[in-house]
């Protein structure tokens, strides 16, 4: 799993490894190319900046200091950020040497972009009088990321009818500042919405109006969903950094933040998950990224889930899916270091099964050789110990780094391919009573796991796979009905033939029980050639009673009907829209997260300015 980001050796970004999904080698581009003629690009070739970083950052943050973010991270922060953090942030001492000039120099180094093209934008309104107070008796339901991986929203909580969705308008949008994508799924509960953005701040808005009730910047970008907590009132989320935080609901104030791993690459991609009485966090990395470079020592990262406890935000426990600490390997024909197996990274949300006590999650490949048998596999894991209960591989031999992109030494001799378990499992009540465990995997296929066991008893191919192939971030369930989405695109990445026949972009409903198609639901393909645009859906799904939402990278977002896949409503959000900061905002391709639905309104947000698909900032609220 990889996505595509700055290739060039100069650059200090990397390759950010937030999506599972990566772009063909045709496609692999600078991540400015979706805005390269805005004119607000650095050299870094060239750039003052590059000397600054070289003398007073590089020591730590190119592997010397393990906590220290790596320049993968810090190049996918606002440049306002940056400054912050050295004048009077946690770099507040390493900053004290640099001139103002110095720091503004070195944020524009690491964000490759001008600070003169940087304008703060024009705050949201600020509620006041009644608007300020929350719905106390508007509890947080358990459905959603973290907190029931169904994504299904029952009719008392969404207060929208079928018949009512082809009737849905824009009715406020908002549009984040500074930002190329939104990838934090909104939350609604006390009657706000909650949500999180790039430049790492959580907003509560008011889920009628849009006015804000409070807004806290307490991290680097927010890449979860936001979830609540009914008994404590507190909002858990994950960022860009790989440090978890609880945050009060009602104020925004910070009440704890943890750092979930040493490595310099480690991140979130994956909600974490409140249930049990702990907080279970996933945890995945940029590292794949690093590996192009033959000269980077490749690799020591290793996938996990942790339990916090909700009170302090401890480890209780941590659950690897590499359980071997990486060993030397050999050494590459630089004669660089290899060290494996590593990786196995974690982007899905861990579901929890109450009656069992456990959780469940899938991982992606292994980064370097050799490939073990915890790479694009299941996991059962007790949720009081962390301790392995069973584990089911899905693909053997998967062993990939971008080095496979790029014709590298560092790519493993597996070469792939790439077929991570990237979407949460689902866990399935069936007819019978029994249970069924539901995976959907980037290969293009879903499978069917016995709970218990963790024994396969189906598999359904829905389309072709490939490294930005398959399923991506999030399948629904309607009952026993499981809608699987498929972001195929004939860019494979690598040798393999694309066989267009099997081709599967758009949404899938199957049966649990047995895996059987139930109707498949192709996406109109309406890019006509467009750059950076593709018909699949990445993003993930949710459901409602009799309907499906689900975001595309082509920028639609549409209605499916759940028992035929027929296409009931749809919108263009890359169009501009007034916003209620009064600019005119736009969104981009759909993609990591899906909508909510609550109170008769559903939200969602638009832009995904990665890997060569379209930027967007959009926060849209729809209602009838």
């Amino acid at each position: 799993m990889f996505g595509a980001g700055r290739l060039a050796a100069d650059a200090p970004t990397g390759l950010d490894q937030s999506q599972p999904g990566s772009q063909g080698l045709s496609r692999i581009r600078s991540t400015d190319d979706f805005q390269a003629d805005d004119g607000f690009r650095i050299d870094p070739k060239t750039h003052p900046g590059k000397a600054l970083f070289a003398t007073h950052c590089a020591m730590c943050h190119e592997g010397g200091v393990p906590k220290a973010p790596s320049p993968a991270f810090l190049g996918m922060m606002s440049p306002d950020a940056i400054i912050g953090a050295l004048t009077d942030g946690v770099m507040k001492i390493q900053g004290s040497a640099l001139k103002a000039e110095e720091r503004s120099e070195l944020a524009e180094y690491l964000t490759r972009r001008k600070l003169s093209s940087y304008k703060p934008a024009s705050p949201p309104p600020m509620c006041t009088g009644a608007k300020l107070a929350f719905d106390m008796q508007d509890e947080p339901q358990p459905v959603g990321w973290g907190l029931d991986n169904r994504r299904f929203v029952p009719s008392a909580l969404a207060g929208l009818e079928k018949t009512q969705v082809p009737k849905l308008k824009l009715k406020w949008a908002f549009a984040f500042p500074d930002a190329l994508r939104a990838r934090s799924q909104p939350t609604v509960a006390w009657g706000a919405l909650f949500v999180g953005s790039q430049d790492g701040t959580v907003y509560a808005f008011d889920l009628d109006t849009g006015c804000v009730k409070w807004k806290q910047r307490v991290s680097a970008e927010v890449r979860t969903a936001i979830v609540p907590d009914a008994a404590t009132k507190r909002l858990y989320f994950g960022d860009l950094l790989g440090r978890a935080h609880a945050v009060d609901a009602m104020t925004g104030k910070e009440l704890w933040s943890t750092k979930m791993d040493d490595h310099a690459d480690a991140t979130i991609t994956g909600t974490p998950a409140l249930a049990g009485g702990s907080l279970f966090v996933p945890v995945s990395s940029l590292e794949v990224g690093q590996a192009a470079d033959p000269k980077y020592p490749c690799c020591s990262f290793r996938g996990s889930v942790a339990a916090l406890d909700l009170a302090t935000g401890e480890v209780r426990w941590r659950a690897y899916t590499v359980q071997d600490e990486p060993a030397p390997q050999g050494k590459n024909a630089e004669g660089t270091m290899l060290l494996g197996p590593s990786g196995a990274p974690v982007w899905n949300s861990p579901t929890y099964d109450a009656a069992r006590k456990r959780i469940y999650f899938g991982s992606g490949e292994n980064y370097s050789s050799p490939a073990d048998d915890n790479s694009d596999a299941v996991f059962a894991v007790d949720a009081e110990t962390g301790k392995r209960i069973w584990h089911t591989q899905l693909t053997k031999g998967d062993a990939w780094n971008v080095g496979c992109m790029l014709g590298s030494d560092s790519c493993p001799k597996e070469k792939g391919p790439d077929h991570d378990v990237a979407a949460s499992t689902l866990l399935i009540p069936l007819a019978d009573g029994k249970q069924m465990l539901v995976a959907g995997q980037k290969s293009g296929e879903a499978w069917g796991l016995d709970p218990d066991t963790g024994k396969i008893l189906w598999t359904r191919r829905l389309g072709h796979g490939g490294t930005q192939g398959g399923v991506h971030f999030g399948m629904a369930a309607e009952g026993a009905r499981v809608f699987v989405p498929i972001n195929d695109m004939a860019d494979t990445g690598d040798a393999r033939v694309y066989d267009a026949s099997i081709r599967g972009s758009g949404l899938h409903a199957i049966d649990a029980a047995t895996g059987k198609v139930v109707w498949n639901a192709r996406a109109p393909d309406l890019c006509g050639g467009a750059k950076f645009c593709d018909p699949g859906v990445s993003a993930a799904i949710t459901a409602m009673p009799g309907v499906v939402f689900a975001g595309h990278l082509d920028g639609r977002f549409r209605a499916y009907d759940s028992d035929s896949g027929k296409i009931i409503w749809e919108v263009d959000t890359t169009k501009p829209v007034k916003t209620i900061t009064g600019v005119e905002g736009k969104g981009g391709a759909m993609s990591g997260p899906g909508a909510a639905v609550a109170h008769g309104h559903v939200i969602v947000n638009s832009g995904y300015g990665m890997y060569s698909h379209m930027a967007g900032n959009l926060l849209m609220v729809f209602a009838p």
